[in-house]
């Protein structure tokens, strides 16, 4: 279905500072995992879908390298991103 306005302010108020606070790492993790969610569920129905599986695969490289900058700036906010999220690395 995608990812409608209701979820990205709960993500954003759940991970972020404030209401508007879309460019801190974890919110942009929270919403990457959100819709990669989203696409693994359209991808089990419609599992010939090569354009959305690219998709997928490009929010899955984004998520990673976000992932990536974070443990490299700060690691006790890495890893309390991948509790909350249920993130393994």
């Amino acid at each position: 279905m995608g990812l409608t306005k209701e979820h990205k302010t709960e993500i954003i108020g759940k991970f972020g500072d404030s209401a508007t606070d879309t460019g801190k790492a974890e919110v942009q993790v929270a919403l990457f995992s959100r819709r990669i969610t989203d696409l693994t569920g359209h991808l089990q129905q419609h599992p010939k879908d090569k354009h959305s599986r690219r998709g997928l695969m490009m929010l899955v490289g984004k998520r990673k390298s976000v992932l990536n900058y974070l443990k490299k700036v700060d690691i006790e906010r890495y890893r309390k991103v991948l509790a909350d999220l249920d993130l393994r690395k």
